[in-house]
């Protein structure tokens, strides 16, 4: 029976959603780990290299609410395919390119499809589950999301080293292609629903408590990514780590993670409000331990357990906790969130530096704890100024 249960969730079709979220953020990602032979192979210099990132992520941020909104009229299913298969032939197509421009053409192909599948991915995984389980269900996408974030660093980095340059974009290519089909096959085929006009999904914009959310999400990933854009340099500096120690404990970062977003499911489920206010404390305890911690390993393992929990658990918060603002337009609103929070990837990871410069690799710390505070007022003001008053109105 077990056996027939773990297969039949295998091959559901949130696996296969999941699947390619993780496809696309190794895409997104996974060039990090190949960076020295991006160098080599183009003659570039590193900073030219590091580009490949820093474009994808801004095209993100500038153009991913648009390219959702726009995209939002068409079938969802057929759009989710055809970005995955975007992705692919971008990835293959990647792996053989001759010039590095081109390979920087070639990633902003995929970057500007990112936010749409990103966004039809969430509102497609809600929609196979009863209303009271949409946390769930978010969440078990996130998996995808995550592992992505996480592992196609490590994973890319290994292909490459094992095999060749070509084989981590062709895995890409492989990855995004099955969970292509697999959608095709799995996913049904969603309800002829009345779509809003782009004039009634651009109104959500005229919500205040929309603007104090998005807020706190971008606050959140800006202290999330002032510290984990520095974990190796930290890692190797102040607890003394090797490299392949490192990369083990990332992975285990890696571990905490998933199970971290999964137990945030099942909590903002619960009670949306408390682990929202509790998700910017965790990840500053987990700082805190991190910037008092020795060289001993088991508290380090710990730690970084506790940290990745933290960590990733901010993706389904900051997701939930914007997009409860405009219900009416998911699509467009998960479309602004997957750009602000790019924002906040980029303004934490400079300030990040900052810090760095002026108080040496744990300045990173402080840095994380300054966009903590700022989450938590966005929050408190929301909560204060807004939810309560909300209520009072619905008890009237």
């Amino acid at each position: 029976m077990s056996q027939i249960r773990t297969k039949t969730i295998a091959l559901s079709p949130i696996f296969f959603i999941a699947l390619g979220l993780f496809g696309v953020y190794t895409i997104e990602f996974g060039v990090v780990g190949i960076l020295p032979m991006i160098v080599e192979r183009y003659n570039v210099s590193t900073s030219q290299a590091g580009m490949l990132v820093g474009v994808f992520a801004l095209v993100i941020a500038l153009l991913g609410p648009f390219m959702a909104l726009l995209l939002t009229r068409f079938n969802r299913k057929n759009v989710m395919i055809m970005s995955l298969f975007i992705f692919a032939g971008s990835s293959l197509l990647s792996a053989y390119t001759p010039q590095f421009y081109m390979l920087m053409a070639l990633r902003i192909i995929p970057a500007l499809f990112h936010p749409v599948y990103f966004s039809l991915a969430f509102v497609s995984a809600v929609s196979l589950y009863p209303k009271e389980k949409a946390t769930q269900a978010s969440a078990k996408a996130f998996i995808g999301t995550s592992m992505g974030m996480v592992l196609g660093v490590p994973i890319t980095a290994y292909l490459a080293g094992q095999f060749s340059f070509e084989a981590s974009f062709i895995f890409c290519a492989i990855v995004n292609t099955a969970a292509g089909i697999g959608i095709a096959i799995m996913l049904p085929k969603t309800t002829n629903t009345e779509k809003l006009s782009y004039r009634e999904q651009l109104g959500i914009l005229r919500k205040v408590p929309l603007w104090i959310n998005i807020g706190a999400s971008t606050f959140i990933f800006a202290a999330m990514f002032s510290v984990y854009s520095y974990s190796a340099e930290y890692l190797g500096q102040v607890m003394g780590m090797s490299g392949n120690v490192i990369s083990i404990m990332l992975v285990v970062f890696g571990v905490g993670g998933v199970a971290g977003n999964l137990i945030a499911g099942r909590l903002i489920g619960i009670n949306m409000v408390k682990t929202t206010v509790l998700h910017p404390i965790a990840l500053a305890i987990s700082f805190l331990l991190l910037y008092l911690a020795g060289s001993a390993f088991l508290p380090i393992f710990i730690i970084i357990i506790l940290w990745g929990a933290a960590h990733t658990s901010g993706l389904i918060v900051t997701q939930i906790w914007l997009t409860s603002e405009a219900r009416e337009a998911p699509e467009f609103a998960t479309g602004l969130y997957i750009s602000f929070i790019n924002l906040g990837v980029t303004i934490g990871s400079v300030v990040g530096g900052w810090f760095i410069s002026g108080a040496g690799i744990q300045g990173t710390i402080w840095s994380g704890f300054l966009f903590i505070g700022l989450a938590l007022v966005c929050i408190g003001i929301k909560i204060v100024y807004f939810t309560q008053k909300e209520s009072k109105a619905h008890s009237v």
